[in-house]
């Protein structure tokens, strides 16, 4: 699980902001929101600009040189913060994996170019390259890569993808918390859902969601989640001139689910396309951007619950205070951003919330404040 996540200089974010899963309250009801200490089901609410959706970029910057899957260099682009004069972006994570701490930090340039990496396990320092002054040697104390070749003069290149690739590491605690912690982040998935569909972690196997869909052999269950948002619809596949498809069976009538659908319906397939993925078991985390911009509000709950039935990992943002409800959720699960600060409800006001409260209510009439 993501513990803690820290960024500075990076786009918006001049100063080091920090976004801490340990703050949770001990609150008894909805339990099932909070693991092992950690905050597992979070939504983010703050003003338009506040740099809600560059949090879930810069959380997934790690992707880029960990990983090869999918990413959108695009995003990327006015790295650097525009009012400093520091010339790196600092990243640093907090994972507790199979009760292990591991902590990864590293600075880069631009979003390809690393500065410095460093990794702890269990406290301990286990990998460090710093590359100033033109320094190429790294230190790696893993057991496994005695005889590794310690020169590294890609700066592209990071020291751990490098470790992973170039070694057999065998079994002990340490290594096999390295791997657990590669594994998790191969597995991040950060999807948003507006004017553009962009997506970053994972892949889909069809660019087509129909497709998707089919070659899973999942539009039954399609069906089902549709009729359980309240779209009531029965439907089948069809043969075009593109191949199989997707269609509303009206009878004697089937018309292409592409064709009729709505926003919103075209945005709960995205979801369903994805939620698939989870159900698998092969997504570790969640970041969904303005994940209920097309959604009613009672659709946008039924979605969080899905979510949370999943027991993945998730961050969530959104505008909709309908959802700022403890019957769904904790208010230490509710965060608000501002001020170049991230905390939860429960501690953005100096009120003992219980569940009896309203916290909606309570939001909106200003009596939360991020200082």
């Amino acid at each position: 699980m993501l513990k803690k996540f820290s960024v500075s200089n990076f786009k918006g974010f001049q100063q080091e902001i920090s976004f801490d899963l340990t703050s949770s309250n001990g609150y008894t009801f909805n339990s099932e929101c909070v693991k092992n200490g950690i905050v597992n089901n979070s939504m983010i609410y703050g003003y338009n600009g506040c740099g809600k959706s560059n949090l879930g970029l810069a959380i997934f910057d790690i992707i880029e040189h960990l990983t090869d899957k999918y990413r959108d260099v695009s995003r990327y682009q006015n790295y650097l913060n525009a009012s400093t004069k520091e010339e790196t972006a600092s990243f640093a994570y907090e994972f507790l994996l199979d009760g292990v701490l591991v902590e990864y930090s590293y600075q880069k340039t631009d979003y390809k170019t690393l500065v410095s990496e460093t990794l702890w396990i269990a406290g301990r320092e286990m990998i460090s390259f710093d590359r100033k002054n033109n320094n190429t040697r790294f230190v790696v104390k893993l057991k496994g890569t005695e005889t590794l070749n310690l020169e590294i003069d890609d700066p592209h290149l990071s020291v751990l993808k490098y470790i992973k690739n170039n070694t057999v590491l065998p079994q002990n605690e340490e290594n096999k918390a390295f791997l657990c912690f590669y594994s998790f982040v191969e597995q991040m998935l950060f999807f948003r859902s507006l004017e553009d569909r962009i997506y970053i972690g994972q892949d889909l196997q069809s660019s087509l969601l129909t497709a998707e869909i089919i070659n899973k052999n999942k539009v039954e269950e399609f069906e089902d989640f549709l009729n359980e948002a309240k779209i009531k619809c029965k439907l089948t596949v069809v043969d075009t001139l593109n191949g199989k498809n997707i269609a509303f069976d009206f009878g004697e009538k089937k018309i292409l689910i592409t064709e009729i659908m709505s926003t919103g319906t075209s945005s709960m397939m995205l979801f369903f396309c994805w939620y698939i993925k989870v159900l698998d078991s092969s997504v570790s985390f969640i970041f969904i951007d303005e994940f209920d911009a097309f959604y009613h509000h009672d659709l946008s709950r039924l979605i969080v619950r899905k979510l949370i039935q999943t027991g993945v990992q998730f961050v969530v943002t959104t505008h909709n205070t309908s959802l700022m409800s403890n019957d769904l959720m904790r208010p230490d699960c509710y965060y608000l951003m501002g001020n170049n600060k991230i905390k939860p409800l429960s501690c953005c006001t100096e009120k003992e919330l219980r569940y009896v409260h309203n916290i909606e209510k309570i939001y909106k009439g200003g009596g939360f404040y991020v200082e």
